[in-house]
């Protein structure tokens, strides 16, 4: 997630500050707590062996993210771990190929999703994309490993156990930072001062329940203007608005 006036959520968890000076940095979420149940198709995108962004496993060698965790990366630089509550653990692979949507943007923001192709099939549990757009009042979860407090020196480690968040897709109105109505998806939480955060880019927002859930976003940036992560909504990619262009660039 990408805050106003600071750079985009994927930071190395060793590297914040000069990540966030240098590069888009990830999302994490603040006011979550550990996660209730088994996410297989979670995603931990590691770049030089950090957790870099979130994202989810929609197919067995391919995953989607944040666009705005392409940037300035290779991929080379790119491996993940997928399938387990703890980022360090789970099956492993590199990834080999990184596809940003053709009209993506960093600044500003749109089309704010991408696609990695992993080196192997893994076991996993892939998620599906929901076929259907998603009504604002429809109850909603974000994961992720992101840092959890808005001061990173007060918590320096991102969390080892994947957090989760309930949430809320609330109306386009209440975001107002670059917002694209067509194709992202405005989401508050009912918990007080919790969103999204440094750490969290790509991760997964997902509605249904436990052994039938369904994919329908990732974890873009924040969606006021206020400098505070856990203020206010969140933005995230409405994958569903994008759920053809996915489908063709991983039908190889």
């Amino acid at each position: 997630m990408i805050k106003r006036g600071r750079a985009a959520l994927c930071a190395s968890a060793g590297a914040i500050a000069l990540t966030l000076a240098v590069a888009p940095s990830a999302s994490a979420i603040i006011g979550g707590h550990d996660a209730t149940s088994e996410y297989p198709f979670m995603v931990s995108v590691l770049k030089d062996g950090h957790h870099y962004c979130g994202a989810s496993l929609i197919k067995p060698d391919w995953i989607v993210t944040a666009g705005h965790c392409t940037v300035n990366v290779k991929p080379s630089q790119l491996s993940v771990h997928v399938g387990d509550l703890d980022r360090t653990k789970g099956e492993k692979a590199q990834v080999t190929k990184v596809i940003a949507h053709p009209d993506f943007s960093y600044e500003p923001f749109r089309n704010d999703v991408a696609v990695m192709k992993l080196d192997h099939p893994v076991h996993a549990q892939p998620i599906k994309v929901a076929a259907d757009p998603t009504p604002a009042g429809t109850h909603t979860r974000i994961l992720g490993w992101g840092m959890t407090c808005e001061d990173g020196s007060e918590c320096p480690h991102p969390p080892v156990t994947l957090q989760e968040l309930d949430t809320t897709v609330v109306p386009d109105e209440r975001c107002s930072e670059n917002f694209h109505g067509d194709n992202e998806l405005c989401t508050d939480s009912p918990t007080e001062n919790a969103q999204a955060c440094i750490l969290d880019s790509g991760g997964p927002q997902i509605k249904g329940r436990p052994g039938r859930w369904e994919l329908i976003g990732a974890t873009s940036r924040d969606g006021d203007a206020d400098p505070e992560c856990a203020t206010g909504p969140g933005i995230y990619t409405d994958l569903t608005a994008h759920r053809g262009w996915i489908g063709r660039v991983t039908a190889e």
